[in-house]
């Protein structure tokens, strides 16, 4: 490249943007005087920036943004180019913006997100008088915004949002008259709310939301007659807002004032809204529904989620947008359904509808025909569910959990081609499960859990190439297992506990490949013969510890493109496990779990020893078998392992010294068994209760009672061992099987992290969905 370039001294413009150079900044730049356009963007770039290309005596346009690997310095004090546009973004700053910026008399865009910036903003920037365009959101900036940017008469642009920025005035941004867009949220700023927004009469977007403000809307807001979106959310405001200033605004498309006290004046609204189609009213204490919405005549996304609204859902709810609305949000409040018992919804063209956690006592509504997601999960749904809800061809997402709906499954659900999701879990359904699955079935998640389903696993399920998650738990199906699962390869969770299963697993298996299987709970039938060994011998991603900078959980991620917009859906995968003999449910399951649960069964023979490199279990549960033999050493192997359950078997031997190294170990039950020897101590097991290890007569040492004859000083466990292979002859057993025990109880644990989200992430998280729901479409 540097060939090509010494021959280009004269070049006025050079454009590498997009070439996938993966290369610090050739030096040569610097010398190309008569440059007056680089640009560099998204070209890979690392290593430091050449501070001296800022002085090239001619350039005008700069462009070396989306280089995340690019550290970059500003020159100081000295800038010798006479920069027009300089686009910085998502380079790697990490320094506080000298005040020699204000050296750039004629920058007209100045666009600098996402680079790491600390520290305050200089008042030096007021000095840039002929900036149009600003956008340094998504720094680490502090501090008061400098007064002297009301000399930025000639801004239209305005974009400071998420950063740390406080204080508690915004009465310079009365000057720059010619503002069409401030964007000012997720900040610190505070104060009574400003009021210094009637001079922008040609603002058309204000967004404010997540900041420390508190107070009254102002009256002179109404007089932005331009506004076409506005974002109040999360202020503290309250008071009441008269639906008639609100239609004032006839340019309004975007107006979000959840996570607020306001509440809405019931007065004779003498006019309709012409453009408001997306309303947020997410958390805002509301108890009934705002009379105004039912006089917006093109609304098309409608959240009132967390609210307190109550009674049922009233027909004026769409007088005037009937056909226009495609999003509606009203979970979580306290509805108990609609107008008349209304069971055929009048959305037309409707997409995405979430009535869950609610109080609906009802028979299942119809969701209108172009549903892409129905979530009506979380109420007292009653009665069976219609065939024509298999009208609805396009849908995607189907959750009807939790309710009370019962009768047979239609089989025609198994035809719907688009299905994904299917959550039917927690209901009274009592027929067989359908046997009609297509060739091109596209489901994902399958949890048919805790209803009265019998009958066996239908083999057409095979045809479900693409099944993730398959829940048939706390049912009454009575089969064999079904190995033809593993011809399933995306596969990660296998949960058939609680049923009437039967018979050994293994003489029924020839080649399997559970490659990306990650759970498998077998827990509570009556599976019999030996542990399946060719089944978990081929399940690779246990055998595999993966790291994880972030939690994240097993789900469907659900993007929905349509002309007028985009709607994103995450829905996670739950299961009900075994805690501490109880049965749990957890509603978000980390993706880096792992975990086999085979307890409760008719299984005999050994513990193989393979199971040692399944090394990313976290949870192994084989109580309650026939198990016998020794306790592997090979389970030291293990060193992810949280819980371990080896209770309420005949096993024999010594607990392995080795068990000891497992230093994430939680929860330890080897209890009533036939075992002896010397417990281990030191790192966890000096933390297991006394009951981890009850009747196992053999057994000696804390916490047990019964001290070992040769005292507790025994040696700490072994660093380092070797595992055999083969498994344990009966006839290898030592002495010490005559020592053996008998008795009952189990334990296994899991501990989930609480996942916290602090205001920054709230804000971020909340700006995504509006984003989404076309903020910036």
């Amino acid at each position: 490249m540097g060939d090509f370039v010494h021959n280009l001294t004269r070049l006025k413009e050079l454009e590498l943007s997009y070439v996938n150079l993966l290369s610090p900044i050739p030096p040569i730049l610097a010398n190309l005087s008569s440059l007056t356009w680089l640009g560099l963007s998204s070209c890979g770039l690392n290593g430091d920036f050449l501070v001296s290309i800022f002085q090239l005596p001619n350039l005008e346009l700069l462009y070396i943004d989306g280089n995340s690997n690019l550290s970059v310095f500003f020159p100081k004090p000295h800038w010798g180019a006479p920069l027009k546009s300089l686009y910085l973004s998502n380079t790697n700053f990490s320094v506080e913006i000298p005040t020699s910026i204000g050296n750039l008399s004629l920058l007209n865009e100045l666009i600098a997100n996402l680079c790491y910036f600390s520290g305050s903003l200089p008042s030096s920037m007021g000095n840039l008088s002929h900036l149009a365009v600003l956008d340094l959101s998504e720094n680490n900036l502090q501090s008061q915004i400098p007064v002297s940017f009301a000399n930025l008469t000639q801004l239209s642009k305005l974009w400071l949002y998420s950063n740390n920025l406080s204080g508690d005035t915004l009465e310079w941004v009365v000057n720059l008259t010619k503002l069409t867009e401030l964007d000012i949220s997720g900040n610190q700023l505070s104060g009574g709310f400003p009021s210094s927004f009637e001079n922008l009469k040609q603002l058309q977007k204000l967004w404010l939301s997540l900041n420390d403000w508190h107070g009254d809307i102002p009256s002179t807001l109404w007089n932005l007659k331009d506004l076409e979106s506005l974002s109040l959310d999360s202020l503290n405001l309250n008071g009441t807002l008269d639906a008639n200033d609100l239609f004032k605004l006839k340019s309004l498309e975007d107006l979000d004032l959840s996570d607020s006290n306001i509440s809405f004046a019931k007065t004779f609204i003498n006019a309709t809204s012409p453009k408001l189609a997306y309303l947020y009213l997410v958390s805002s204490n509301l108890t009934e529904f705002p009379q105004f919405i039912g006089y917006l005549s093109k609304l098309a996304w409608l959240e009132l989620q967390n609210n307190k609204i109550q009674g049922t859902i009233p027909r004026w709810m769409w007088n005037n947008s009937r056909d226009s609305l495609y999003y509606i949000d009203l979970s979580n409040n306290l509805l108990t359904g609609f107008e008349n018992n209304q069971t055929d919804l009048p959305w037309p063209n409707l997409r995405y509808l979430d009535i869950s956690f609610n109080l609906l006592e009802m028979t299942l509504p119809v969701p209108p025909p172009l549903v892409i997601q129905y979530d009506i999960s979380n109420n007292v749904l009653f009665g069976e569910v219609s065939t024509s809800i298999c009208e609805v061809s396009s849908l995607v997402v189907l959750d009807l959990s939790n309710n009370s709906l019962n009768g047979t499954i239609p089989p025609c659900l198994g035809s719907i081609g688009p299905l994904e999701f299917l959550n039917l879990a927690r209901n009274k359904f009592n027929s067989i499960i359908p046997h009609v699955y297509l060739d091109r079935c596209a489901l994902r998640m399958i949890d048919l859990s805790e209803n009265q389903l019998r009958g066996i696993v239908p083999r057409s399920l095979a045809n479900c190439g693409m099944l993730e998650y398959l829940n048939l738990g706390d049912n009454q199906i009575n089969d064999t297992f079904p190995f033809w699962l593993s011809g399933l390869a995306s596969l990660k969770v296998i949960a058939l506990q609680s049923n009437m299963f039967y018979g050994p697993i293994e003489e029924n298996l020839s080649q399997l490949n559970f490659t990306s299987l990650q759970i498998l709970d077998l827990s509570d039938n009556s599976f019999n013969g030996e542990l399946p060994s060719k089944l978990l011998k081929s399940c690779h991603a246990m055998k595999d510890i993966v790291g994880q900078d972030t939690l994240a959980y097993l789900s469907i991620y659900q993007l929905v493109n349509l002309s007028y917009g985009q709607f994103t859906s995450i829905m996670t995968y739950a299961m009900t496990l075994m805690n501490k003999g109880t049965k749990l449910e957890y509603v978000k399951i980390p993706d880096v779990f792992v975990g086999i649960d085979l307890s409760n069964n008719k299984f005999e023979g050994f513990i193989p020893e393979f199971i040692g490199d399944l090394k990313s279990l976290l949870m192994l549960n084989l109580s309650n078998n026939f198990l016998n033999g020794s306790i592997p050493p090979s389970l030291a192997n293990l060193t992810s392992l949280e819980s371990l359950d080896l209770s309420q078997n005949n096993l024999v031997g010594e607990i392995p010294q080795q068990l000891a190294h497992l230093t994430f170990l939680s929860n330890f039950d080897v209890s009533h068994n036939h075992l002896s020897g010397t417990i281990p101590h030191g790192t966890q097991f000096d933390t297991f209760p006394s009951s981890s290890f009850a009747m196992n007569d053999g057994l000696c040492g804390s916490p047990l009672p019964n001290k070992c004859t040769n005292g507790d000083n025994v040696p700490p466990p072994p660093s380092s061992f070797k595992v055999d292979n083969k498994e344990e002859c009966l006839f290898d057993l030592d002495w010490r099987i005559m020592l053996g025990g008998a008795g009952g109880g189990f334990l296994v644990g899991i501990v989930l992290e609480n996942l916290i989200i602090d205001k920054k992430s709230r804000w971020f998280l909340h700006c995504s969905k509006k984003m989404a729901g076309g903020w910036k479409r």
